[in-house]
């Protein structure tokens, strides 16, 4: 992974899912946050379920 910053994992609990969105919202560290996946990756997640989030980012230009 080229020009990754702030790399790191995170325990969360699942909140709430949308499959046909791909969006979960989960708990982590004290903080709500909303997660986007590929909704097939994410079918089977469902409130309560304990996840591993594994988090970066990259600076990249903007594409329109």
């Amino acid at each position: 992974m080229v020009n990754m910053h702030g790399m790191h994992t995170m325990p969360a609990t699942v909140t709430h899912t949308d499959p046909q969105t791909g969006i979960v919202d989960v708990m982590a560290s004290g903080m709500a946050l909303r997660v986007h996946f590929p909704p097939d990756s994410m079918a089977n997640l469902k409130a309560g379920d304990k996840i591993g989030l594994y988090m970066a980012y990259s600076q990249a230009a903007v594409v329109h």
